[in-house]
């Protein structure tokens, strides 16, 4: 399906019209603030998120909906603040593309994407207006897992990184290690303050183990982020799975065997 540029700029115009009425008529619409959006946007987000894991075609282009639906009404309660609008909102989103992509707008030339990224960074940097560090451009309030990835992936981005991807795999290794050796120290702590002492010690550990491993899946390629998020959707299928045939055997778990669930579990596996 390929909609010609006249259909898409009728289509845009059309949202525009019905996001005005909505505005102006509906009270629901016409109480709503930057504020009151914020949580619904980020619950969009990830529902568009979800589609995309799922590969649910429809769903997708209903939650790119929604989520421009989003766009557009900041955009609007901008305007009638006369602060920016729409047309603000695009022709900055246009003038950054150009800017950062002087490769394509410019005489600039590039060996391969990663030199396209690396530029990108440099860019931003540079802005009148942006990000003066390059960790800046990383949001406080981004899931940890995504925020370690994205943090890499910007110092890869200027070089700040492993010559060979193997090298990872000692760091990991030397991380687990420091990790284990503070958890064996809570178990061996003679006294309650030892023990917090160590466990927060490998609270921290953890951390530094955690993101080794994210790194480790950057530089192999792999999202950390997707990759957990599809172990959760199996490990939810699985477990439900052994629920349900519990239930249907008029039983309940907690009166189960671990061997009894492992079972039943090694069944869910076998159906993926």
């Amino acid at each position: 399906m390929k909609s010609s540029k006249t259909e898409k700029m009728e289509a845009f115009g059309r949202i525009l019209d019905v996001l005005d009425e909505l505005r102006s008529k509906c009270p629901w619409d016409r109480e709503q603030t930057t504020e009151s959006l914020r949580p619904q946007t980020i619950e969009e987000t990830y529902e568009l998120s979800d589609a995309i894991l799922k590969n649910e075609e429809k769903n997708i282009s209903k939650e790119l909906g929604d989520l421009l639906l989003h766009v557009l009404f900041y955009a609007k309660i901008g305007e009638e603040q006369d602060k920016y609008d729409i047309v603000d909102v695009i022709n900055f989103l246009c003038d950054k593309l150009i800017y950062r992509h002087p490769h394509v707008f410019s005489s600039v030339e590039v060996a391969d994407s990663a030199e396209v990224v690396k530029n990108w960074e440099l860019l931003k940097t540079k802005e009148k207006d942006g990000n003066k560090r390059v960790l800046s451009g990383v949001p406080d309030t981004l899931p940890p897992l995504l925020k370690a990835y994205r943090m890499q992936d910007k110092a890869r981005a200027v070089g700040f990184d492993w010559e060979e991807k193997s090298q990872v795999w000692d760091k990991v290794g030397e991380e687990l290690g420091e990790f284990r050796q503070e958890l064996e120290s809570a178990s061996a702590a003679s006294s309650d303050d030892e023990r917090k002492a160590a466990m927060q010690r490998a609270e921290s550990e953890l951390g530094d183990y955690l993101f080794s491993i994210v790194n480790a899946a950057r530089l192999y390629g792999l999202n950390p982020d997707t990759a957990l998020e599809k172990t959760c959707a199996k490990f939810r299928r699985r477990f439900t799975y052994l629920e349900e045939h519990t239930i249907r055997q008029g039983r309940n778990l907690k009166d189960m065997s671990l061997a009894e669930m492992d079972a039943i579990w090694d069944e869910a596996k076998s159906l993926g």
